[in-house]
């Protein structure tokens, strides 16, 4: 089975916990035990029925509160499909927990009240959404039974959002109307809702057709670790151990290993006590190559033939994460880019994304909690980066305090230029 990723978002008491609870407990996926425990907590609220936001909600402070502050990650599978929540705060002061939870999602789930309809919030999480790559969106018009099962109101709600997500260039979007509350048209259809001819929301979701850019990007495997374990029986064994981020590679490939510039052949791909001929975006494993060349933890491979070259200079967007400081001209940073780590200094910050507006503010004098802006950064040692959204792997990267070396914020990026005179073109 393959496996979907996705991320639910929307404003503070659209029902996203207990979507997600309702969602797990109508395909069976609650441990007993744990279903004991959320039956006790919610007899504690004086409530009569379960509530099953509690199986998300599992910091005391969102408990008592009613809200979603951390990014809750729950997993469950169907006979077709594997699946990975990523439940997403709705407070704006958690944007950057929005960013954390959708950076590796493939998809959107995002809820509105069918009451109020699109909402700040909706239109800054799709914002949010678009701006790290995510094309398939679902729009869950939530609490329809507060609105009398109403398919005149539902076609409202989703015009207006089909506005705003064309708007931002999204161009996969399914609306489904539903209640969590009860359950209805989450996983089992509802006769109330007989208007409505389209899938459930789990048949959407298992059903549903996503791409992975990775698989059919150029080759790229950055090395974490190189492995050489000097004993007897192997005597000269040197393995480049790590992740393919992207691309595919067979025995026999040409290769060459950035930042090095050297070119030398794949002797052999091992993967535990197996040699495999090829492999492919996702698999952990190690490369043997042709050659004994002076690479190590930090160093890319690329195929022999592609043109890429290091970049000394990049333009990203970026969202700022830190309590405690702010991104301003002039400052340095460390920046982590898959496996490599160097210094950089903040050349410029071209715009600041108003998310109120969906505008961008050209040249702020800084960054703050949770700002998204657009930075060029010159990199003190060159990385071999792409542009996020032709892959993600290689396109992201995060922003380390070089004094504290806390994480400050985590950038995409969108140009890269392989000399610092310019920046990034």
């Amino acid at each position: 089975m393959d496996l979907l990723r996705f991320v639910t978002a929307g404003s503070v008491d659209d029902g996203k916990s207990t979507l997600i609870g309702r969602l797990l407990y109508d395909t069976r996926q609650v441990f007993e035990d744990t279903l004991a425990s959320i039956e006790r907590a919610s007899q504690a609220q004086g409530l009569d029925e379960i509530n099953l936001a509690l199986l998300t909600d599992g910091l005391r402070a969102e408990r008592e509160q009613g809200i979603t502050i951390d990014v809750a990650y729950r997993y469950f599978a169907t006979p077709r499909r594997k699946f990975i929540i990523a439940d997403a705060p709705g407070h704006v002061q958690y944007t950057r927990n929005m960013v954390t939870g959708a950076s590796t999602a493939q998809l959107a789930l995002i809820l509105v009240d069918a009451r109020k309809g699109v909402v700040e919030q909706t239109r800054r999480h799709s914002a949010l959404a678009a701006l790290l790559g995510i094309h398939h969106v679902v729009l869950s018009v939530n609490k329809m039974d507060l609105v009398g099962w109403s398919e005149e109101r539902f076609r409202e709600v989703e015009a207006e959002y089909r506005g705003v997500a064309a708007s931002l260039g999204i161009d996969r979007v399914a609306v489904i109307p539903l209640a969590a509350l009860t359950g209805a048209n989450l996983v089992h259809r509802a006769s109330e809702l007989d208007w409505y001819g389209g899938p459930t929301l789990l048949e959407f979701l298992e059903t549903v057709q996503v791409r992975n850019p990775a698989r059919s990007a150029p080759f790229r495997f950055p090395v974490q670790y190189v492995i050489r374990p000097q004993s007897r029986e192997f005597p000269d064994y040197r393995g480049y151990a790590g992740t393919v981020a992207a691309g595919a590679v067979r025995v026999g490939d040409a290769v060459r290993v950035l930042p090095l510039g050297a070119a030398t052949q794949v002797a052999a791909i091992d993967r535990f006590e197996e040699s495999l001929e090829e492999a492919s975006a996702g698999d952990a494993v190690t490369i043997r190559l042709a050659d004994e060349l002076d690479a190590g933890r930090g160093a890319m491979f690329v195929a022999a033939g592609d043109p890429v070259a290091p970049a000394s200079a990049i333009e990203a967007d970026v969202c700022w994460m830190s309590e405690d400081t702010c991104l301003a001209e002039g400052q340095q940073v460390l920046v982590k880019h898959t496996t490599r780590r160097t210094r950089a200094v903040v050349e410029q910050l071209v715009d600041r994304l108003d998310i109120h507006r969906l505008a961008r503010e050209p040249f702020p004098e800084r960054l703050g909690l949770n700002d998204i802006g657009r930075v060029r950064l010159r990199l003190m040692e060159p990385v071999v980066a792409d542009l996020y959204d032709a892959c993600r792997e290689t396109g992201a990267f995060i922003l380390i305090d070089p004094a504290t070396r806390h994480t400050t914020g985590a950038g995409m990026t969108r140009a890269v230029a392989s000399n610092a005179k310019g920046g990034a073109e």
